[in-house]
């Protein structure tokens, strides 16, 4: 769930990104991935694929995202082949059991989030559980386990799997690599390759996701985003749970959560030395 975002529009470019190293957009080789906010929490969705007219996967499909992920499968002639959870919160899953079986596709989830699947408000605490009231909740008729390190290979697509603990005990942090045709390519167009996080909510731009719900520690999400974040190159594209898309190397600079941490720069005090 949200926690210290500031939320701002979400825009992720259909058939592009933009990219750091240029500071433009840079035209994505086939690739295509779109994004667009919704329910109550603004909870970015994501449909991923090699290109239009092929199989996708949809990621974080909260509330009230079905309707929209079916008028872009549509738009762009796409064939869903699985949901991808970054974590257990129903903010992320609410519409998963619904698009999973409708289109006869598994969901992968990290085991230790698995268990929010049918009942969310463990994810919620004494606090939120019982917003739910009368709803009821079940798992897809097929879910897979996430393995923290073990690549998932799915719609011709290769996505990194890391376990990244500190916001639920399940996060996962997914990785892909994405074509580019940039300027610094060369004239004759050779593609060259950017890194893409969907983080979750883990990182966010300018912040960094809540700890305050069962399963979340402040120290140990820092510490995964210190071991699984900040090593990434600075042009690896960051796409949040929340909020606007960004870069490592803009959090690593300017992210006030994260001052301190190892592969941060030092900064010197406002006064003295």
């Amino acid at each position: 769930m949200p926690g210290q975002w500031r939320p701002t529009p979400h825009a992720v470019c259909q058939h592009c990104l933009r990219t750091s190293r240029t500071g433009s957009n840079d035209r994505m080789v086939g690739m295509l991935i779109t994004g667009f906010a919704a329910g109550m929490f603004q909870t970015n969705c994501y449909i991923v694929a090699s290109g239009a007219g092929s199989d996708a996967v949809i990621i974080d499909p909260g509330q009230d995202a079905a309707p929209r992920v079916r008028e872009l499968l549509a738009e762009h002639d796409l064939t869903p082949v699985a949901v991808l959870l970054t974590h257990g919160h129903l903010d992320h899953t609410w519409n998963a059991q619904e698009l999973c079986d409708e289109y006869s596709i598994p969901a992968y989830i990290h085991t230790a989030d698995r268990p929010m699947l049918a009942d969310p408000a463990q994810g919620l605490g004494r606090a939120l559980g019982p917003m739910l009231g009368d709803l009821s909740f079940r798992e897809p008729e097929k879910v897979i386990d996430f393995v923290d390190g073990e690549p998932v290979d799915v719609a011709g697509l290769r996505f990194t799997v890391d376990l990244a603990p500190g916001h639920t005990q399940g996060s996962v942090l997914l990785g892909l690599d994405v074509d580019i045709e940039a300027p610094e390519a060369g004239s004759d167009g050779e593609p060259t390759t950017v890194p893409v996080c969907f983080s979750g909510d883990v990182l966010f731009a300018g912040s960094i996701g809540r700890t305050d719900l069962p399963g979340g520690s402040h120290e140990q999400l820092l510490e995964s985003i210190a071991a699984k974040l900040l090593p990434l190159p600075d042009h690896t594209q960051v796409l949040p749970g929340h909020g606007p898309q960004t870069s490592i190397g803009a959090e690593r600079a300017t992210n006030p959560f994260l001052v301190d941490l190892p592969g941060t720069p030092t900064t010197k005090g406002r006064f003295g030395l």
